[in-house]
């Protein structure tokens, strides 16, 4: 790809970026959650996440989406930078979670298995020797999964600063409306301060500029509600009013 074209298509890139995130963050907190409770994750989910070269997953698109972004915006600042380093280490590390996963689906239950048998003094003492290395790899995954989550919670943190810079992203508003519950859930507590770092004192911004995206896409039923949002949080903007002019005049040409 070239860097004017990227460039050109940046918009997208950042949307794809912010989406990919939300989506990975669900994904990998569900697996973590699991761990928390029963000390296991699921390898093929891991796996799929992080894909292969010919087929990539989640994670691997999410950090080459974040290189596309980060490496090719000409303003990239510090936080842009911090991001890309980030993103691509959740990547990494969750492929080393992978690795330690199968190691436990594939290995642990023969060596339990093993430890019950009625071996010589030699092989029985190397059965232990050898599994408690497998016991080590179960605190790396611990450690893996302490280290994901510290660097999810600092990108939560960085992302509203760079997307302080893309308020006039349509594309990325349509994002934050369209799938908003993902959104809450994954920044929890810190979603108002999403929007408020990005849209300022002018949270509707965020619902004009998804009515007017899903409204040249051909979405009029959900760009109505997007500007009914818009309506209630300032029903005197102009901007508001204007959009929501347009969607009243569609609704009444295509009434019987």
């Amino acid at each position: 790809m070239s860097k004017s074209w990227i460039r050109a298509k940046l918009p997208e890139f950042v949307r794809d970026m912010f989406r990919t995130f939300c989506m990975a963050c669900k994904s990998l907190e569900e697996q973590f959650a699991a761990f928390d409770r029963e000390g296991a994750v699921t390898f093929t989910t891991l796996r799929d996440l992080v894909g292969q070269e010919m087929d990539k997953g989640l994670l691997w698109r999410m950090k080459d989406t974040a290189h596309h972004v980060f490496r090719n915006d000409p303003e990239t600042s510090l936080t842009g930078q911090f991001l890309d380093w980030g993103l691509g280490y959740i990547f990494h590390e969750t492929i080393k979670l992978k690795e330690d996963a199968y190691q436990t689906l594939t290995y642990a239950p023969w060596f339990l298995a093993l430890r019950g048998r009625d071996l010589p003094e030699a092989e029985r003492v190397v059965v232990e020797e050898l599994f408690q290395v497998l016991k080590q790899t179960e605190e790396s995954m611990r450690r893996e999964i302490d280290r994901i989550r510290f660097i999810m919670s600092q990108c939560r943190r960085l992302l509203p600063i760079y997307l302080a810079r893309h308020r006039e992203n349509a594309l990325l508003a349509r994002y934050l409306f369209s799938q908003n519950a993902l959104v809450r859930e994954v920044f929890g507590s810190d979603y108002e301060l999403l929007v408020q770092s990005v849209y300022g004192d002018h949270p509707e911004r965020m619902y004009i500029l998804a009515a007017q995206s899903l409204r040249l896409g051909g979405w009029v039923a959900e760009a109505s509600q997007a500007v009914q949002s818009a309506f209630a949080i300032n029903a005197t903007d102009r901007l508001v009013l204007q959009e929501k002019k347009i969607l009243d005049n569609w609704a009444a040409r295509m009434a019987p």
